[in-house]
């Protein structure tokens, strides 16, 4: 099939990750692409040049309007909003069997954009209102959407999920995230750097419990960082920098215990499943979809709960590390996802 996916702007489509999305974004380029597909990747033009990129903006947003993504800019609208209709024109004319839509934007969901190119799109932050309508009145048979979770979809539809909605869970290739027997006895965390991520609860856990903590990721809310997080650091508790996969799997596989703190309803958690992959198993806050794709490889707990967190700690470091990784292999491997993302595909064509 000659498929066009259609990227958030963000960050671009390129390792190291900005975050899930990205990483989602650039492993469905690069899967389809393996099973012989035909993909454009429809991104910020700074994306990873290994795939056939046509650029929606030149280079992605966070660059030319640096914090602006939740403050209602209207520069920002208008410049995204322009790349993307752009883009929808040219995947209109150009032939394409398939849209897969991660961009978060309300432009493809239009029915008169989902009418000229079968679409499926795939939701991949929790509800909110400036999209919800654009997303419940754009079903029709020619386009499916995706939630990443049983408690993402509900969060969308609480008074039930229609049938065009189906669950896709996000996929990893296990060889990527290798599995150690053993840890050294040390706690890690991975994530964007921002206050919804809650890395400053893994730092008060650590500490609690005083276990060695190294964090990774970006830093994507600097005032957070130096109000709630880099005063934590020191001692055992350090920074780790934003690694690439090869050597964040290095790091999470030498590590004993993953802490995951969401603090908002998180859709999925892909840096749960890249730990637990490597065999480590998971204390953190049942938020979301946490307990949905943790499940027996970890203990959760509510959020903000510091003490419960850290009792959880030692509840999760004595399950085995054959544990997380069996759940992984069994639930969240890139070949189910890319299995499912085609089965929709066939749907959403068959009409």
């Amino acid at each position: 099939m000659r498929i066009a996916l259609l990227a958030h702007l963000r960050h671009p489509i390129a390792p190291p990750f900005a975050g899930g999305l990205e990483a989602y974004t650039w492993h469905l380029a690069d899967g389809l692409t393996a099973r012989g597909h035909a993909v454009t990747l429809f991104a910020a033009g700074d994306s990873d040049r290994r795939f056939t990129l046509d650029p929606v903006i030149p280079v992605h947003h966070e660059a030319s309007f640096p914090g602006m993504e939740h403050r209602g800019d209207a520069g920002l609208k208008a410049h995204v909003n322009a790349g993307y209709t752009a883009a929808l024109d040219r995947i209109a004319a150009g032939g394409f069997d398939m849209l897969h839509n991660n961009s978060l934007s309300r432009l493809p969901l239009e029915r008169r954009r989902t009418a000229c190119v079968p679409t499926v799109t795939s939701l991949h932050v929790p509800a909110y209102d400036a999209l919800r309508w654009f997303v419940h009145d754009s079903l029709r048979p020619s386009h499916h959407i995706t939630a990443t979770s049983q408690a993402h979809a509900r969060g969308w539809w609480p008074d039930g999920v229609p049938p065009e909605v189906a669950l896709l869970h996000n996929g990893i290739d296990p060889a990527a995230w290798p599995f150690r027997e053993t840890g050294d006895g040390s706690a890690v965390w991975c994530g964007r750097i921002a206050r919804v991520k809650g890395p400053h609860h893994a730092i008060a856990a650590a500490r609690r419990v005083g276990l060695p903590l190294t964090l990774f990721g970006p830093i994507e809310e600097p005032d957070y960082w130096q109000a709630e997080v880099a005063p934590g650091l020191g001692g055992p508790i350090r920074y780790g920098g934003h690694c690439d996969g090869a050597a964040l799997a290095h790091e999470l596989g030498r590590a004993s215990v993953f802490l995951f703190t969401p603090c908002w309803d998180e859709p999925f958690g892909l840096v749960a499943v890249e730990a637990m992959a490597c065999g480590l198993p998971v204390a953190g806050f049942a938020m979301g979809a946490a307990e949905e794709v943790v499940g027996e490889a970890g203990c959760l707990v509510s959020c903000g709960d510091a003490a419960a967190l850290a009792e959880a700690v030692g509840a999760a470091l004595a399950i085995p590390r054959a544990v997380p990784r069996a759940r992984v292999l069994r639930l969240f491997t890139r070949e189910r996802w890319l299995d499912h993302c085609e089965a929709l595909y066939a749907q959403a064509r068959a009409g």
